[in-house]
């Protein structure tokens, strides 16, 4: 079972938007900076989310043959997946936890609410952002955590 926070809607960290253009030919993402008075979303790590998702399922272990070192080595994994249709949805509601300055075509300001959020991520430009920021997030937790330990 998923716990979530409600009185603490505005997790993680704060983040302009910016634009981004896929260069179908070369495959490479090309980011623009925010412009100046760019909405702004609150969006935190999706890992968490996950982890709390598997603590329910066993799991389980079987000695296979690595090939490349021809040693019989101990791999885990999760033999049943719950069928949960829902979890991609629920993952992207976790994921963004605020939203300013976001304005509709009609020009009025966007509620952060689960409809909102899980329309915003079916734009391909929203969602090329909202996994940049994730890539930014992992990757400061990943240089957070290697400093502690060296401490």
């Amino acid at each position: 079972m998923t716990t979530f926070d409600l009185e603490n809607k505005e997790q993680g960290d704060w983040f302009s938007f910016f634009e981004s253009k896929f260069d179908s030919l070369t495959g490479e993402t090309t980011y623009d900076l925010p412009k100046d008075g760019a909405a702004e979303f609150c969006i935190r790590s999706m890992l968490p989310f996950w982890e709390e998702r598997q603590k329910g399922l066993k799991k389980e272990y079987k000695m296979v043959l690595n090939p490349s070192t021809r040693q019989m080595e101990r791999v885990g994994y999760y033999p049943e997946q719950p069928d949960d249709s829902t979890a991609g949805d629920d993952a992207w509601d976790y994921v963004i936890t605020g939203m300013r300055n976001a304005l509709d075509k009609d020009g009025n300001e966007l509620e952060c609410t689960r409809e909102n959020k899980l329309k915003l991520i079916r734009i391909p430009m929203f969602l090329r952002f909202v996994k940049r920021v994730l890539d930014i997030i992992d990757e400061s937790g990943v240089k957070q955590k290697e400093e502690s330990e060296k401490n």
